[in-house]
């Protein structure tokens, strides 16, 4: 009957959840793709994702996922319940990922609005052989096989009751935490999940699909479910369980004229009231009371006389004893663990939010540089006052919004796991991949913007780094290579670095290709150019020293597109390698692309903007220490080290710029240890920048990373001091 639901607003919760429960299962995975085989813990855990990823596919009629999810699920179960030796476990864990890569394949389809027309029937065939091989091999060790885990999809929901001798009654009463979103889909979840078992089933409130305001009564009034099964209790509690969602199930056993009564749990089911011996007269009193009115007004047909096991039920009540040296109070005053609550929000509404504290702060400017108050004689103490409140309520929310944006790097650096994982098996490399400061938070608009950086860098790692094993062993490595992904953050930028311990970098290769390619100065000989200049040719378009091609590199193009990529958002990237030990690749990225520190300062009539953190001083200086060369270029002496010198006004061109050193400001601009002085005509002040790209229409320019708007209402350009070094 499943047909006869309406799954729209379901759609985006069953995305959510199984693209969670999809990364919970590639991280426990690759965790162990190292050991013997997997513990059983983590068979447990990928059973319950594989049964979780079933049942709501199931529901919401996607097909192929069900039935791959379902295969996956037979071999967990068989591996559950038989514990069979010798089970190849390398191959195990790439019939994992296979069915992982398939699921995420086809929700990506579901999310684009594009047809879910993935097939399974390769996979689910290396599966079947995968399943009768290990079979086999416990066949021959004496075990003797588990029943069949089958799936059969019932024709409805509500099962007409057909009770046995061996058919016991339950009563569920499932309590969801408060936060749990669309409560509905999540019970209508365990309702899935259970008829499979059922002989009977029926649940309360039964609208829990054509009524969107059933998930409040759910959440208020708890979610109520009569099964008539041949299981126990614990086989309930196995496929219902205490999750993210669902916060407490209490499952009570009764006889069959009880589970006729229906949904009046009655004075036997619910949850006992729990008094403290520390509990005043009054309040015992009360409760006693509250239990008498309740009682009188509806009154029970006479029950059997209670069991020696007291049932749960409101109104009853148990005394707790009370430990020696231990003051009791009320179960209800207890003091929970602190717990976090989390919703979903979409990344758009983000970054309309980001977008308008954005225009805050610009209106905040407008409003404290306003010419109007620097009349002479202007009283304006307690205007400041509020200036200043103001100015700490918007840094305050930027924080904020800031901090909710920041997502830890631990995704990205799990798919770089992966990679690192198919790539090493397709080359027949074997490498272990370590991962450091994974939890370190960044932007997430950055995230997505090193994803695919990253993703090129360690492919170059594992295939241009680590050596061949015969290779590795008459080199006196270990034939295990080493590749150590780490992030850390540092004076507002985040540095990910990408260590491996292969050949490293061949200088003469690089410096022999790069001038078959015309890269190099004729009048520059090679012993001129560092390591670092050398090792920078790596990045050029089309530049690649190996000379064949593979599925992973040999066509120059990668490197660029991750020097690229960086740059756009204001990073950098170094290398280092030490010939026979190995390389490192780091990333030195931004924190944030939306607001930023930066000093205004002002050249000719057009004003510029520089991030703060690239400035290392202030310089005033005198004409006695310019040094001018023939070729036009220019240097200056400070303090007995030599910097080149950039004038702002001459690099673009401006008209009434100032043209003497004397009446300027130096700036010494520092990146990547590279250092130059810039040359400008007078500083604006400090100020809270708001990052707005260059539009489409205007050329790139070097030297420029964006624009942004002043408080007086005029525009700004943000001076890029990498671009200016180059």
């Amino acid at each position: 009957m499943a047909e006869e639901f309406s799954t729209d607003g379901m759609l985006d919760m069953y995305l959510f959840e199984n693209g969670q429960l999809l990364e919970q299962l590639q991280e426990t995975v690759l965790e162990q793709k190292d050991a013997d085989c997997f513990d059983e813990d983590s068979i447990n855990e990928i059973f319950r994702t594989m049964h979780t990823i079933k049942g709501s596919s199931g529901i919401m009629m996607f097909d192929d996922i069900t039935a791959v999810s379902h295969k996956l699920e037979d071999v967990f179960y068989y591996l559950r319940e038989s514990h069979p030796e010798h089970v190849p476990h390398l191959e195990l864990v790439e019939h994992v990922l296979e069915v992982e890569d398939f699921i995420s394949s086809e929700m990506e389809k579901i999310r684009n609005g594009d047809p879910v027309d993935g097939d399974s029937s390769e996979i689910i065939a290396g599966l079947d052989k995968f399943l009768e091989m290990i079979k086999n091999g416990g066949a021959e060790a004496g075990i003797e096989p588990p029943p069949e885990n089958v799936h059969e999809e019932p024709k409805q929901f509500y099962i007409a009751p057909v009770a046995t001798s061996a058919s016991r009654f339950y009563r569920i009463y499932i309590t969801f935490f408060p936060e749990t979103e669309m409560a509905n889909v999540h019970a209508y979840k365990s309702v899935y999940a259970l008829k499979e078992i059922a002989e009977d089933l029926l649940y309360s409130p039964e609208d829990i699909i054509s009524d969107e305001s059933s998930a409040q009564t759910i959440l208020d009034d708890g979610f109520k479910i009569l099964l008539q099964a041949q299981c126990t209790e614990e086989d309930i509690r196995k496929i219902i369980g205490v999750g993210y969602d669902i916060e407490k199930v209490d499952v009570y056993e009764c006889k069959a004229e009880e589970f006729l009564l229906g949904f009046d749990f009655g004075e036997q089911d619910a949850p006992l009231a729990v008094i403290d011996l520390d509990s005043s007269v009054e309040e015992i009193e009360n409760k006693v009371e509250a239990k008498k009115e309740e009682s009188s007004e509806e009154p029970k047909a006479v029950k059997e006389p209670a069991k020696p096991k007291p049932k749960m039920a409101p109104g009853d009540f148990v005394i707790k004893s009370k430990e020696p040296g231990k003051a009791k109070k009320l179960a209800k005053d207890r003091n929970k663990a602190e717990k976090a609550t989390f919703i979903s929000v979409n990344v758009k509404k983000m970054d309309q939010l980001m977008d308008l504290i954005g225009e805050l702060v610009i209106s905040e400017s407008v409003v404290l540089q306003n010419p109007d108050l620097k009349v002479p004689g202007l009283n304006l103490d307690r205007f400041n006052k509020a200036a200043a409140q103001l100015s700490k309520i918007s840094t305050d929310l930027q924080d904020v919004i800031m901090s909710m944006r920041m997502v830890s790097l631990s995704n990205t650096f799990q798919k770089m796991n992966r990679i690192v994982f198919d790539v090493s098996r397709k080359l027949g490399k074997d490498i272990e991949f370590e991962m450091v400061g994974e939890q370190t938070e960044v932007d997430k608009n950055i995230i997505e913007k090193i994803s695919d950086p990253l993703m090129h860098i360690v492919r170059n790692s594992v295939d241009h780094g680590i050596e061949e094993k015969g290779q590795r062993l008459e080199s006196g490595k270990s034939e295990k290579g080493k590749v150590i992904l780490s992030a850390k953050t540092e004076a507002g930028k985040v540095w990910i670095s990408v260590e491996d311990d292969g050949k490293g970098l061949d200088r003469e290769k690089i410096l022999k290709k790069a001038r078959k390619q015309g890269l190099l100065d004729d009048n520059k000989p090679d012993e001129a150019y560092t390591d670092k200049e050398v090792y920078q040719f790596i990045t050029l378009p089309g530049f690649s020293t190996n000379e064949e091609v593979t599925e992973y590199s040999g066509r120059g193009v990668g490197m660029d597109v991750v020097v690229q990529n960086i740059q756009s958002i204001g990073g950098t990237l170094d290398i280092e390698s030490t010939p026979g030990f190995g390389s490192i690749m780091s990333l030195k990225i931004p924190l944030t692309l939306a607001i930023i520190d930066g000093i205004v300062l002002e050249t000719g009539n057009s004003s510029f903007v520089l991030e703060t953190g690239v400035i290392k001083e202030f310089v005033r200086v005198k004409e006695d220490m310019m040094i001018y060369e023939p070729n036009g270029d220019e240097y200056i002496m400070i303090r007995g080290e030599c910097y080149p010198v950039l004038r702002l006004g001459r690099w673009y061109g401006l008209e009434e710029y100032c043209e003497s050193v004397e009446d300027g400001v130096m700036l010494i601009l520092e990146v990547e240890e590279q250092r130059v002085c810039l040359l400008v005509d007078k500083l604006i002040g400090e100020q809270e920048i708001v990052v707005k790209p260059i539009p489409s229409y205007i050329k790139k320019v070097k030297g420029l990373s964006g624009c942004t708007q002043l408080g007086d209402g005029s525009i700004a350009l943000i001076l890029d001091a990498t671009g200016l070094m180059e």
